[in-house]
């Protein structure tokens, strides 16, 4: 695959994933383009807000459901279902945070990766 290819692929990826956020109702979803970033541990980083417990697992199983129905990819890696606050799933070029509203804050990923190119995603 050509360095374009993989670009346009993660970018289709993280489209997929945030229509998967919309599809939950999830809050203050953005995406981080960190394609220019040196040292960037993945193309982009899709970033969103859960109320509860149960809006945060949803909204993984919805970002999963529509990877594999789009895609045929199961993620890579996930991580922080036991304590609810924050879920990450590793796609490898993309990587997904869901976040509770308090956890987003404290950790703020938007301002430490303060150089990417940072899109808000509206429903």
């Amino acid at each position: 695959m050509t360095e374009i290819q993989e670009t346009l692929r993660s970018q289709v990826t993280s489209e997929i994933i945030s229509q998967g956020m919309l599809e939950k109702k999830a809050q203050e979803i953005v995406t981080l383009d960190l394609r220019k970033v040196s040292n960037a541990v993945a193309d982009f980083f899709v970033i969103c807000s859960g109320s509860s417990d149960t809006q945060l697992d949803a909204i993984a199983g919805s970002v999963e459901e529509a990877m594999y129905k789009k895609t045929g990819n199961y993620p890579w890696k996930r991580e922080g279902g036991e304590n609810r606050e924050w879920i990450l799933i590793d796609y490898v070029d993309v990587v997904v945070h869901i976040f509770k509203k308090e956890r987003r804050a404290f950790y703020a990923l938007e301002k430490l990766w303060g150089d990417a190119v940072i899109t808000s995603i509206e429903s």
